[in-house]
């Protein structure tokens, strides 16, 4: 929020600023491949939205508590996400040097903000922290709801008195520290791939999440609890959005890797599953 107030005072004049970004000056340097091409880097960004949804189905009343999390998500994108590219692309051109390092340094610098890297690595630090609870909760809760679906092994389901299933918070804390070890070890190799991969394990997620919409909520009674927006439409346009994006990663040998390996491991996956269907 106090980034934000600061870059509209500076974009209004009202601190130093030279309001010399994309919105002022050069727009679409690079022509709409360029947008696209910042799709891809910016979809990591967005993973763990499903979070809202998991923390609701476990509140009181499942039903407002979703379409309260999710409108919730919706405004702070809009507020933090898109309002803090709005200031940065209106004060800082985009062949900025420091922009490659930090952009939220380089606008505190550009307005005059004493102790900019450290206020912000101290932002940072908090946002890390914030990122790393919701996704051990997000992950210990699927590994627990795996367990109860026959799909996970059986100790997983194990909670406790507050009903918390520590084994599987256990168990995701575990995954999380090989990936520190995986840091250590090889940074500019497999935990450099891993990390490039979570875009495409997102693309793929939200593409089954998509289908499941289109298959599932016409086999729901009439008048279902949570509604969607804009169904189907909105699914198929999602649909055709994010196959678009995995189109543009095939092409470019930057992302081709991670999209081949990525791809692979989701099929063994999904032909694991199908076989044990098949089984049951």
């Amino acid at each position: 929020v106090g980034f934000l107030v600061l870059g509209l005072l500076a974009i209004l004049g009202v601190l130093p600023g030279k309001n010399a970004g994309a919105l002022t000056g050069d727009l679409l340097p690079h022509g709409w491949g360029g947008v696209v091409a910042g799709f891809v880097a910016a979809v990591p960004a967005f993973g763990g939205l499903e979070v809202v949804t998991i923390a609701a189905a476990e509140s009181d009343n499942p039903v407002q508590a979703a379409g309260r999390a999710v409108r919730s998500a919706v405004w702070r994108i809009s507020v933090f996400y898109i309002g803090s590219m709005i200031v940065l692309v209106s004060l800082l051109p985009w062949h900025d040097s420091r922009l490659g390092a930090s952009p939220f340094v380089a606008v505190l610098e550009e307005i005059g903000v004493p102790g900019a890297a450290q206020i912000m690595n101290v932002v940072v630090v908090l946002a890390l922290l914030s990122a790393l609870n919701a996704g051990t909760y997000a992950a210990a809760r699927m590994a627990f709801s795996l367990a109860r679906r026959g799909q996970a092994p059986a100790a997983l389901t194990r909670i406790s008195r507050t009903g918390v299933p520590y084994p599987a918070v256990l168990a995701s804390t575990a995954f999380g520290f090989g990936g520190v070890v995986l840091n250590l070890l090889w940074p500019q190799t497999i935990f450099l791939h891993l990390l490039n991969a979570v875009g495409t394990v997102l693309l793929l997620v939200w593409l089954l999440v998509a289908c499941s919409q289109l298959r599932l909520r016409s086999r729901l009674p009439e008048g279902t609890p949570v509604r969607m927006w804009g169904h189907p439409y909105l699914s198929w346009l999602t649909l055709a959005v994010i196959v678009a994006l995995l189109g543009r990663m095939s092409v470019d040998h930057g992302t081709r890797v991670q999209l081949v390996s990525s791809a692979v491991l989701a099929l063994v996956v999904l032909t694991a599953a199908l076989i044990r269907h098949r089984r049951a």
